[in-house]
């Protein structure tokens, strides 16, 4: 699949910096960092959802020093 995105010349000169700068193409550097955010934001939305489903629950977090303390360290 191949997409087409149209910068603007400062945009350009940004990413061929940003390319330069981590030894890639402008190409490869939109590509991974473009996948960084998806997964970045994957994981936010799949922690909220664990967090949420946490606190319908009604279970209650605990001081860490009792888990220490239950387990004799």
């Amino acid at each position: 699949m191949a997409v087409i995105v149209e910068l603007t010349g400062e945009e350009e000169r940004l990413a061929q910096s940003y390319a330069k700068i981590h030894g890639t193409s402008v190409e490869e550097a939109m590509k991974r960092n473009f996948f960084e955010m998806i997964e970045d934001e994957y994981d936010a939305a799949v922690a909220d959802a664990a967090y949420e489903e946490y606190v319908k629950s009604g279970k209650k977090s605990r001081p860490i020093e009792e888990l220490w303390e239950e387990l004799g360290l």
